[in-house]
């Protein structure tokens, strides 16, 4: 039976903002493959890419996720199918950044014609035989087995060796069982700091084959430290002030984790395994197992770059990420026992990093030029081709790419524009071209009378609406009433932005926005004819024409698939950390994520969190026990999710952006959209449902991945939504 590919990605609370680098690495891959340096995108996963049918990318121009909650409950398809959502920020150039530089889609296209991926960079069969690569394994490739050092390589290259005099006290780690071809790999790195002692250890990280990361510990040096080396290894003076976990702990830890037949994989994992003072018989060393000539060795910031096309070891970071260095020398590792030698060494690493070189030194000479001959160099000069267009990829292996669309997809005639085209139009030559493709873009439009001019009084009727979904008011209380304590009583529901008394009316009320959707919803359901503060309330929302509608869109977000399988738990204690809460509901069945909210400024916890569990019927159980759940001291309330992912991110922003515009103009353009607002959720239902159509009519397992580009203009910026999903043979997403 063929294996379905399945997408999964850990989009969930504040892990949910991608940018076009990420988005172009997720369609590279999953029309690639593994061809032209294509690697598994970093922030999701497409398992099984090869069974993939096609991919089909449909952008809705000059929207954005404004415009899926403005008109939420008319894009019902949208909402009900795709799963997995993320926040995608605005581009100037947004079909370069989708799929790369450097286009040339002309049936006379060839081989010859690629920039970055062409033929003049991959050497021939003849000069391979003098690769160092080649020249060590030879051409064919080799199961894993092939590519453990052997203990002559491991001494001359001072390893931890069992038995040697240099390692009297090392920890073995005792994995003897004979390794094959299929034994378990595992990334480690370390990072170190500069004790009387020599390299102690100050941070350790294992991952797993799949990238998931098992271990990432602060550790305290045993010996008085010199030199924290915070430049390199990120770890402050602060930062290890706190911490209790010694060597002899990381020790005991690594060897519970290790399978008997464990294969570790580091980039130049000596140093980690000296420092770690520990023995490990069988190691994939990534910055000689990537040979070259003379005993040099590549650095994996460049091998990461150049082979999966992945930015680590960041200047703007500080120091570096011992996760994100072992999974990048894991995921080497698999690059090179799977594609084999001949891959590896037709990828030329030396030309390219030659030419980085080259480029490096030209960038550093024109920083010290006067501006104008920068200037003038620069028109004199080709552009810089920073991402290769893999649709060219797809053309030289006889793939031609469907690229239909209203607006011009590209300045350089990819897709010629025709303003006179309907959706309709786009609609049912997409239905006749799509199925022959393997990868496709639709563009549909609302059309050029409705575009980023109605942004600002769009944008102000949104915010109006959440602020009104977000507020409850309570009430009436006696004259006189504790106000202490009915902030604490509804503060129990999620957290309070704002509590005010209202006066004007006969007894006082009290007006509390909340912070979170499901908080102020928790509220009404709870408290509304409670008795607080000695008098029995009644807790509503505000009654406004917008808000008419409010518990049908309450209604519609609980059903919405990104929020199936997820509660929301109030009533947490803020000190709590995620360590505490994983330990608090360790006991709930299929528990899969948890997240714990934070003030994106300030970055302090609130006092509620958000579980996701691998099953729905496991979070309907989950909410029957924690309701009424004491945890510390605080009694807990919960309910189904509202706002879990990327929502809960974008909702924050909108309620601590500055409402303040324009009068008078604001004004005339809400009157405006007013006006055609009754035609616009007609052409947006419309819309939604030649989404529908042209989903239907995928075949299974294709990918489907549709953009909300984001609107970055004189009127306003609104961040982008990209909502993605492989359909399955229900019709569904997988």
């Amino acid at each position: 039976q063929e294996k379905s590919p399945r997408l999964s990605a850990a989009l969930f609370g504040e892990d949910c903002e991608i940018s076009h680098d990420q988005l172009y690495e997720l369609l590279k891959y999953a029309a690639l493959g593994k061809r032209h340096n294509a690697a598994q995108p970093s922030w999701c996963r497409i398992s099984h890419q090869s069974h993939l049918a096609g991919v089909v990318v449909i952008v809705l121009h000059e929207m954005s996720q404004l415009h899926f909650y403005k008109f939420y409950l008319q894009f019902k398809h949208l909402r009900r199918v795709f799963r997995h959502r993320f926040i995608l920020t605005p581009s100037t150039n947004f079909f370069t950044s989708l799929y790369g530089e450097g286009a040339n889609l002309k049936p006379q296209n060839t081989a010859q014609d690629l920039t970055s991926t062409g033929s003049e960079c991959i050497p021939k069969n003849s000069d391979l035989q003098c690769d160092p690569i080649i020249r060590k394994y030879g051409i064919k490739p080799q199961g894993l087995t092939s590519y453990i050092l052997t203990l002559e390589e491991q001494r001359k290259n001072d390893y931890p060796i069992k038995g040697s005099p240099g390692c009297k006290g090392y920890i073995y780690t005792e994995c003897d069982q004979q390794r094959t071809d299929s034994s378990p790999l595992f990334g480690l790195d370390c990072e170190m700091c500069l004790t009387a002692k020599g390299n102690e250890v100050t941070r350790v990280s294992l991952v797993d084959a799949q990238g998931q990361c098992l271990l990432d510990e602060l550790v305290k040096p045993e010996s008085r430290v010199m030199n924290y080396l915070t430049r390199f290894s990120g770890v402050t003076k602060k930062m290890l002030l706190p911490v209790k976990t010694r060597l002899s702990d990381i020790q005991t830890r690594l060897k519970e984790m290790l399978p008997h037949d464990a294969v570790l994989v580091g980039h130049s994992l000596n140093a980690d395994l000296q420092a770690l003072e520990m023995i490990h018989p069988s190691v994939i060393d990534t910055s000689l197992l990537f040979a070259r000539n003379e005993g040099r060795r590549f650095k994996l910031k460049f091998l990461a770059k150049a082979v999966l096309g992945k930015e680590i070891q960041c200047e703007q970071k500080l120091g570096h990420d011992p996760a994100e260095d072992a999974r990048a020398a894991l995921e080497l590792a698999q690059f090179f026992i799977e594609q084999g030698p001949a891959k590896v060494a037709e990828l030329n690493l030396e030309m390219l990093l030659t030419t980085e070189k080259l480029a490096e030194d030209s960038q550093n000479k024109a920083a010290l030029q006067p501006q104008g001959c920068r200037v003038q160099k620069q028109l004199n000069e080709p552009p810089h081709l920073s991402k290769p267009c893999f649709l060219d990829c797809l053309q030289v292996t006889g793939q031609k790419p469907v690229l239909l669309g209203r607006q011009g997809l590209d300045s350089s005639d990819l897709c010629q524009s025709n303003l006179s085209t309907s959706n309709k139009q786009i609609l049912q030559r997409a239905l006749e071209d799509v199925p022959l493709s393997t990868f496709s873009i639709i563009q549909f439009s609302l059309g050029p009378e409705y575009i980023a001019s109605h942004l600002l009084a769009l944008c102000e009727q949104v915010r109006s609406k959440l602020a009104d979904m977000l507020t409850v008011y309570a009430g009436p209380f006696e004259e006189g009433f504790c106000l202490h304590s009915v902030k604490k009583e509804f503060g129990r529901c999620g957290p309070i932005q704002s509590l005010a008394v209202v006066t004007e009316t006969y007894k006082p009320y009290v007006c509390i926005q909340y912070e979170v959707l499901e908080a102020a919803q928790l509220a009404v359901e709870s408290l509304n004819g409670a008795e607080v503060a000695g008098s029995c309330i009644k807790v509503q929302r505000p009654v406004t024409a917008a808000m008419l509608d409010c518990d049908d869109l309450i209604k519609e977000l609980e059903l919405d698939v990104e929020n199936e399988g997820v509660i929301y738990v109030a009533g947490l204690k803020k000190s709590l950390t995620e360590r505490d809460l994983q330990e608090e509901f360790s006991q709930l069945k299929d528990l899969e994520t948890l997240f714990l909210p934070k003030d994106l400024q300030s970055g302090k916890h609130r006092n509620c969190c958000f579980l996701k569990f691998q099953e729905s019927q496991s979070a309907a159980d989950a909410l029957e026990i924690i309701n009424g759940w004491t945890v510390k001291g605080r009694k807990l309330r919960s309910r189904n999710a509202l706002a879990s992912g990327h929502l809960w991110r974008w909702i924050w922003q909108m309620n601590h952006s500055n409402g303040k515009q324009g009068g008078h103009i604001l004004y005339e353009k809400m009157e405006q959209l007013s006006d055609s607002e009754q035609d616009l959720r007609k052409k947006v239902k419309k819309l939604d449902h030649h989404i529908k159509k042209l989903y239907r009519s995928l075949q299974n397992n294709t990918l489907c991945v549709v953009l909300f580009p984001g609107v970055n203009s004189r009127h306003g910026a609104q961040p982008g939504l990209g909502l993605m999903a492989v359909k399955d043979d229900g019709g569904r997403s997988a």
